[in-house]
C-alpha cells in the first residue's frame, strides 16, 4: 500500500518512470507477502480486508494513473480501469479456491508498468494496453493461483530472476523480463502456469 501511495504521488508529479518502478517492486513484494502470511499462518479477516485495500490502491488506482488524467479520454479510461480492478476484487473470495476468476490486477499492473518503462510513457501504446487489460480483468475466465514461492522449483526461479534483474540489470531488461513474465501468465495459463491441473483438482 505504501509503495502504491508513492506511485500515486510520483504520477501526480509527472514522474511516470518512478511510478512504474514502484509498481514493479509492488508486484514482486505482493507475492512474497502473501507467501509469508500463508507460511506463518497469520491470515485473518482484517488482513484480507487490508490486502484488498492495498490491491485497490496499488494495482488499481496507482496503475490507472500511469495513463495520465490530462484529458477527458485519458481520464475516462483511467476511471474504467479503476472500476475494472474493483470489479475484479469481487472474485477473490469466489467458491473456486485453486483458481482466480478474471485476470488478477497485479499482473495487469505489471504489464502497464513494464510497457510504460519500455515505451517511455507512450500514451497511445499505454492506452491500448490498458484497454486490453481491462477486458482480461472483467472477463470471467479462470487463471491459476500464482503461489509461485510455494510451487515448482522453476516457478521459484522465475521469481528469483525477477529479483535479480531488478537489482542488478539495466532498467529496460527488468521491464522486459516482467512484461514477458506477465504476458506468459495471461496468454499461456494452461501450458505454463498449471490452470488445467488446478481445474482437474477442483473437479476431483
Amino acid at each position: 500500500m505504501i509503495l502504491g501511495l508513492f506511485s500515486i504521488f510520483c504520477s501526480f508529479c509527472k514522474k511516470s518512470h518512478c511510478a512504474s518502478w514502484m509498481l514493479l517492486v509492488s508486484f514482486l513484494l505482493d507475492m512474497a507477502v502473501r507467501a509469508m502470511t500463508r507460511h506463518l499462518n497469520i491470515c485473518s479477516k482484517l488482513g484480507a480486508e487490508l490486502n484488498d485495500i492495498a490491491v485497490f490502491t496499488t494495482f488499481g488506482l496507482a496503475s490507472a494513473l500511469l495513463l495520465g488524467v490530462d484529458g477527458p479520454l485519458k481520464a475516462f479510461l483511467a476511471i474504467i480501469y479503476v472500476l475494472a480492478a474493483s470489479f475484479r476484487l469481487c472474485f477473490y473470495s469466489a467458491g473456486i479456491t485453486l483458481t482466480y476468476q478474471g485476470l488478477p490486477s497485479p499482473y495487469a499492473s505489471c504489464v502497464l508498468a513494464s510497457t510504460s518503462l519500455l515505451t517511455k510513457g507512450n500514451t497511445f501504446i499505454l492506452s491500448c494496453m490498458a484497454s486490453l487489460m481491462i477486458l482480461f480483468m472483467i472477463d470471467q475466465s479462470y487463471y491459476p493461483r500464482d503461489e509461485i514461492l510455494e510451487s515448482e522449483k522453476w516457478k521459484k526461479m522465475v521469481y528469483l530472476g525477477g529479483i535479480i534483474v531488478l537489482l542488478l540489470c539495466p532498467f529496460s531488461l527488468t521491464a522486459f523480463y516482467c512484461l514477458m513474465w506477465s504476458l506468459s501468465y495471461i496468454f499461456f495459463p494452461d501450458v505454463l502456469w498449471g490452470k488445467a491441473a488446478c481445474l482437474r483438482l477442483h473437479h476431483q
